[in-house]
């Protein structure tokens, strides 16, 4: 019986190499989603120095964006409880294909490329059952679905492709169905996790917060090559109550939930909503565009330092540090200071900052 981690080989077998690169695109090191002064909505590349490289136009809000390793190519995802997405030719500035959730599901916003780029993974909801599911699609098909893989909780948001094509995926936790828009149907009986998956739909790893932080909400992750995860949460109770909103895990071992000063953690509003972590790994980063704050972690001591700024709610990796973007169009370095790279004052960027080649 033929597995799918042998199909992915196969595949990977018969590809050719992407004829185009990202510098065919301007050679982007970011993308962002944004609605503009005429409440257009567009997708943007930017340069390592916050300079735009390209503007293509989106058909309605988006959220965060896969970017392919290799190709000047884009999948956009519409906000949860979208059910399309786009292939975006970046060089060409064209939609390329259009991808459909099946009957009976809905994307959540996020996706990742597995098998050198030759598979797009995005995570689902199975609408009536409320589990969630991660597609498996084939670029060199013109995405045609292949498969799926069962993520083992409810709600996954943020996916990850790890070293050997290890899938790691943030269950929320929160059921939600597209009838009742996005109310949350579950608080009370919330199971939030971390998972680690292999392409075959294994299993690979589940971790599970104590039941006192239930309803606090795993939903971004970031990575570095040592295999250390970092996840950024949602508290579901009262906005007030000082809950550590960023974790750390590596296989095998047991998370680090991480907290600042109890007025900065306050100051936060119970609400992480993007997370990035240094190249080095030294540090850890999250943004709560509610509480207007980015709290930097040290990862080995766990020491904070906050930094405040309306709005702010997209980061991503950079050389040096960070790279952020917030509501009102600025464009951020995020150092030993946090300070303005350029300045987009028409653009509203949304939630998630995606560094390519990540």
């Amino acid at each position: 019986m033929t597995t799918r981690r042998g199909f992915i080989a196969s595949l990977l077998a018969a590809s050719t190499l992407p004829k185009l690169s990202w510098a065919d695109a301007g050679d982007p090191a970011y993308l962002g989603a944004a609605r503009d002064a005429s409440g257009a909505y567009a997708l943007i590349g930017l340069g390592p120095g916050g300079d735009r490289r390209f503007r293509l136009p989106l058909p309605d809000r988006g959220h965060a964006a896969a970017a392919h390793p290799t190709a000047p190519e884009a999948v956009a995802f519409a906000r949860r409880p979208g059910t399309f997405a786009l292939v975006i030719d970046c060089a060409a500035g064209r939609i390329a294909h259009s991808l459909e959730a099946p009957e009976g599901r809905h994307f959540y916003g996020h996706g990742a490329f597995i098998a050198e780029g030759t598979i797009l993974c995005t995570t689902e909801n199975e609408i009536e059952t409320g589990r969630g599911k991660v597609g498996l699609w084939s670029r060199s098909e013109g995405y045609a679905r292949i498969g799926e893989i069962d993520t083992g909780g409810i709600g996954p948001h943020e996916i990850l492709a790890l070293d050997g094509d290890v899938l790691a995926v943030a269950n929320g936790g929160i059921r939600t169905h597209p009838d009742s828009g996005r109310e949350k149907l579950n608080i009370d009986t919330m199971q939030p996790s971390l998972v680690y998956l292999d392409p075959d739909g294994g299993l690979l790893e589940k971790v599970e917060l104590d039941t006192d932080l239930s309803r606090n909400s795993i939903r971004h992750i970031a990575a570095v090559p040592d295999g250390t995860v970092a996840f950024a949460m949602q508290w579901q109770g009262d906005e007030m109550t000082p809950v550590p909103l960023l974790g750390l895990h590596k296989r095998g071992e047991a998370p680090r939930l991480l907290e600042a000063d109890l007025g900065e953690q306050m100051a936060m509003k119970g609400y992480a909503g993007s997370v990035a972590m240094s190249a080095d790994g030294g540090f850890a980063a999250i943004t709560s565009p509610r509480g207007g704050r980015i709290h930097r972690f040290d990862t080995d001591t766990g020491a904070c330092t906050a930094f405040r700024r309306a709005d702010v709610c997209g980061i991503a990796t950079a050389s040096e540090g960070f790279t952020a973007t917030d509501g009102r169009g600025g464009v951020l370095r995020l150092g030993t200071n946090l300070e303005p790279l350029a300045a987009e004052p028409d653009f509203a960027w949304d939630n998630h900052l995606v560094r390519i080649g990540a």
